[in-house]
């Protein structure tokens, strides 16, 4: 049975800069990403614009690319006309475009270390396209939701990414339906980053403590964590979660910024504490794996590298 890669397991203990979003970017360069298949619209039409991205926070600080694949899945492309073959494809494309930023990167800066690429799985409530990924409130059969998940994690293992992002995960039925799904993986590892509906409880109201038993059971989840949450929810909530778990914990929360569903649009909290305000504080908290999600940049990245401490 293949065994997961020892190398990858230091370098998770040992901590890492991830990357920031990928959306906020491609809208920066000129993308209309208001569509069902965000991001992923762009690896039909512009990758080479997804390749720049992952240069760009290379050349920041990051030290983990998260693949372009978070709302790529073979059932949202059908609804664009492609067939299996045609999205796995796609979903492939992702991998290599991150992996070929790496090796650029890395042929101009050769001291830079090891990087990695992680294959982005998104949830089930992603390819709805309504907002569930932050509620939860979605229940498929545990054969459905590993149906769903399999052609995009073999599509990614097989594209030869180093470790799996199971990422924005609301319901705990999803995350025992992937962890199921890497049995058919061994030698693959994953994080596995939630949403939250308090510092104590996943979106769809199950305990963290429940969860995170659970996950300190799966060999294959090197580091569990938090994503796509307001910043001032981070610090209270990485203090639940090093309560319930010794594995490595991964936080990558957004800009902290705030979106108003009314207009569409993203304003600014003068309140709020920056990235680095709080550094200090989630690495207290057993953080080891920091980045940014949803209106963070490279410049928020650099900023996290500048400050960031091994330990």
């Amino acid at each position: 049975m293949p065994q997961i890669d020892h190398s990858i397991a230091a370098r998770v203990a040992a901590g890492l800069i991830l990357d920031g979003a990928m959306a906020t970017e491609l809208e920066a360069r000129g993308c209309d990403l208001s569509d069902s298949l965000w991001s992923a619209k762009v690896l039909i039409e512009n990758p080479e614009l997804i390749y720049q991205v992952h240069h760009d926070y290379f050349a920041a600080g990051a030290q983990v690319a998260i693949t372009a694949s978070y709302q790529a899945t073979p059932q949202g492309f059908a609804k664009r006309g492609l067939d299996e073959q045609a999205s796995l494809a796609l979903i492939a494309k992702s991998v290599e475009l991150a992996r070929r930023a790496r090796t650029d990167y890395l042929a101009t800066q050769p001291d830079a270390g090891t990087l990695l690429v992680a294959g982005s799985v998104g949830p089930w409530g992603a390819f709805l396209a309504d907002g569930s990924e932050y509620r939860g409130d979605y229940s498929l059969p545990e054969a459905e939701m590993m149906a769903f998940h399999r052609p995009r994690l073999r599509a990614l293992v097989d594209a030869g990414v180093d470790i799996l992002a199971c990422e924005t995960l609301p319901s705990f039925g999803e995350i025992r339906a992937l962890v199921a799904l890497l049995g058919e993986f061994p030698g693959t590892p994953a994080w596995f980053a939630f949403t939250l509906r308090d510092s104590e409880h996943l979106s769809d109201g199950t305990p963290l403590s429940e969860v995170v038993t659970y996950l300190n059971g799966c060999d294959q989840a090197l580091a569990v964590g938090i994503n796509c949450i307001a910043l001032d929810k981070v610090t209270a909530a990485l203090q639940t979660l090093s309560s319930l778990t010794s594995k490595p914990l991964v936080v990558y929360p957004n800009s902290g910024e705030q979106y108003d569903a009314v207009s569409k649009s993203w304003h600014s909290d003068a309140s709020s504490c920056s990235f680095t305000d709080n550094l200090t504080a989630w690495q207290a908290a057993g953080a080891k794996l920091i980045g940014g999600c949803c209106r963070t940049t490279p410049a928020d990245i650099a900023a996290i590298a500048q400050r960031y401490t091994a330990r």
